[in-house]
C-alpha cells in the first residue's frame, strides 16, 4: 500500500451521495447558473470537501479509482449526476480523472529503465497533488490543429538544470483555468521531431505576461457558458516532462484501449436526461391538448432519448468486457452527440418559442450538448477514426 497524506479515503458511494447533494442544489439554482460566465472557486471547495478528486487515484494510492473496466462506470455515473445540477462543473470535472488517466499515471504502473525510478516518483507527486485537494486540467489545444494533439507546433527548451523546460506557443480551450491547480499540454522537445505532454504549476500564477503566460482569449461564455476554456499564450513558462517520455508511453497506453471519452459522454447524456425530465413535468399539463405535430416531435424526443440512455449504458457494458474499448466509446461518443442536440432541438419546437427565452433552461442546454461533438477528438478527426476503425478491427 502506498501511503498518502491528506484528506481521508473515502468510497466511491459516498463519494455519489455527497455529488448527488451538490447537484440538486446545483440545480435548485439553475436559472442563476445558465447565465454565469465565470466558474466560482466555492463549488469547488464543495466538490473538493465531497472527495471528488479522488477519483482519478487508484485505490491503492487512497482513492477510488478501480481501474478501467471497474471503474469507469462509477466515475462515468458520478459525472453524470454532477451535470444534472451544472453542465460546465461536470464538464471542467471531468477533464480532472481524464488528464491524469491520460497522462499514464493511473495505467502505467511501472516505466521501464530508464525512467522506473523517475515515473514511480512522479506518480506519487501526482496523487499526493489531489489528496491535497488540488484539480487538473488540459490546456491542449492550439489554432490549426483540428484538436489533433501529434500536430502541435509549441516548442519545449530544456534548462541548464536537465530537468525543467520553458514552454513557448499559444494554446486554447484551457478548460477551467482559474480552477485547475496543474495543467497538461503538449510541445515538441527541442532537438526532437515530435510532440510530447508537460506539466504546467498554474497555482497563483498572474495572467498579463508577467509569469510567462498571457490570457488572449477569455471565454465568451457560448457553448458551456462558464467553464472559462480561455486561450493563453505562454512564452518560457516553467514545465515539467512527463517522467516516461515519448512514443514509448503512448504505444502502451493505445495498446491499453482505453476508453477515452466516455467522461465527456457521461456529462452529456445527464444534461439529455435533465432537459427530457424538466419538459416532461412542463409539458404534463397540456399533453391531451398537443397537435399532431408537436405529439411526433414529442414522440421522436423519446426515442433519441432512450437511444442517448442505451449508448451510454452500452458504452459501459463495452468497457466492461473490454470488448473494443476505445473504438466503441468513440462510436457512443458521436453517437450521443447527434442524439442529444436532436432531444434539445425537438423540446425546443414543443416547448415553443418560450424555449429559446433566457428565462427558460433549453437554449442553454442545446449549446452545452452541442459541446460533445467538438470535444477531443473533434468531428472531423473523430470520423476518420470511426471510418479507418471499420476496415482495421
Amino acid at each position: 500500500m502506498h501511503k498518502m497524506t491528506g484528506r481521508p479515503t473515502v468510497d466511491a458511494q459516498s463519494i455519489l451521495n455527497n455529488v448527488r447533494e451538490i447537484a440538486a442544489d446545483f440545480a435548485s439554482q439553475r436559472s442563476e447558473r445558465q447565465r454565469r460566465r465565470e466558474l466560482l472557486k466555492e463549488d469547488f471547495d464543495r466538490l473538493r470537501e465531497a472527495g471528488y478528486p479522488l477519483v482519478a487515484v487508484p485505490t491503492e494510492f487512497g482513492g477510488i479509482w478501480e481501474g478501467d473496466i471497474i471503474g469507469t462506470r462509477m466515475v462515468c455515473e458520478i459525472l453524470k449526476t454532477l451535470a444534472h445540477g451544472d453542465s460546465s462543473i461536470a464538464l471542467v470535472s471531468a477533464m480532472h480523472p481524464a488528464v491524469i488517466g491520460s497522462a499514464g499515471w493511473s495505467t502505467i504502473s511501472a516505466a521501464p529503465e530508464p525512467y522506473a525510478k523517475a515515473w514511480e516518483e512522479q506518480r506519487n507527486w501526482a496523487f499526493q497533488t489531489v489528496h491535497d485537494g488540488h484539480f487538473w486540467g488540459t490546456i491542449m489545444s492550439e489554432p490549426g490543429s483540428g484538436g489533433d494533439n501529434t500536430q502541435s507546433s509549441s516548442g519545449a527548451k530544456l534548462e541548464k538544470d536537465g530537468v525543467q523546460y520553458l514552454i513557448s506557443g499559444q494554446k486554447h480551450f484551457g478548460s477551467g483555468s482559474g480552477m485547475t491547480s496543474y495543467m497538461v499540454t503538449h510541445a515538441v522537445p527541442e532537438g526532437e521531431i515530435s510532440p510530447d505532454t508537460f506539466i504546467l504549476d498554474m497555482r497563483d500564477v498572474a495572467w498579463d505576461g508577467s509569469a510567462g503566460v498571457e490570457l488572449v482569449a477569455p471565454w465568451d461564455g457560448h457553448g458551456m457558458t462558464a467553464t472559462q476554456s480561455h486561450g493563453m499564450v505562454f512564452d518560457n513558462f516553467p514545465a515539467r516532462r512527463l517522467a516516461f517520455p515519448g512514443e514509448e508511453r503512448r504505444k502502451i497506453i493505445a495498446d491499453m484501449d482505453r476508453p477515452q471519452g466516455a467522461f465527456f459522454v457521461a456529462v452529456i447524456a445527464g444534461i439529455v436526461e435533465t432537459a427530457v425530465t424538466t419538459a416532461r413535468q412542463q409539458l404534463h399539463s397540456k399533453h391531451d391538448r398537443m397537435r399532431s405535430y408537436e405529439q411526433v416531435e414529442w414522440t421522436k424526443v423519446e426515442i433519441d432519448a432512450w437511444l442517448v440512455r442505451q449508448s451510454y449504458e452500452g458504452m459501459l457494458r463495452e468497457v466492461e468486457i473490454g470488448n473494443s474499448t476505445s473504438r466503441n466509446v468513440l462510436l457512443a461518443k458521436e453517437a450521443v452527440a447527434e442524439l442529444a442536440e436532436s432531444v434539445l432541438l425537438r423540446i425546443s419546437k414543443v416547448i415553443g418559442g418560450g424555449a429559446y427565452s433566457r428565462n427558460a433552461p433549453y437554449g442553454f442546454w442545446l449549446e452545452d450538448v452541442r459541446a460533445l461533438g467538438f470535444l477531443r477528438p473533434p468531428w472531423a478527426l473523430a470520423y476518420e477514426r470511426v471510418f479507418e476503425g471499420s476496415w482495421n478491427s
